[in-house]
């Protein structure tokens, strides 16, 4: 582990940089968990918007658990370095989740 601070990403604007350097390091390690579970929630929203091909939902419908609803998507969450399936919704402005399966079942 070096002993010199990390440099930011250039992309970062400063007011960030700043706030999260007087940041604790509980606060920095809360932001960072913020900030990984967000960036998922991006993408899946962009994957959902993405998704508009009705056939397929359709399609898949079989394969859903019955407390899953069918707009429901397959995302794989790291745990533990450990890789899982969940199934993931929204429902008003709350994101469900339920567990699926191992990634690799045989491990």
């Amino acid at each position: 582990m070096s002993y010199e601070p990390p440099t930011p990403p250039a992309i970062l604007p400063s007011g960030v940089v700043n706030t999260l350097n007087e940041s604790t390091p509980e606060c920095l390690r809360d932001v960072a968990t913020y900030a990984e579970e967000l960036a998922e929630h991006k993408e899946r929203e962009t994957r959902l918007e993405g998704e508009t091909d009705q056939d397929e939902v359709e399609e898949r419908a079989d394969d859903f658990p019955d407390d899953v609803p069918s707009k429901a998507t397959i995302t794989i969450k790291n745990i533990n370095d450990n890789r899982y399936y969940y199934w993931q919704w929204r429902e008003g402005d709350k994101i469900k989740s339920k567990y699926k399966g191992p990634v690799n079942p045989g491990e």
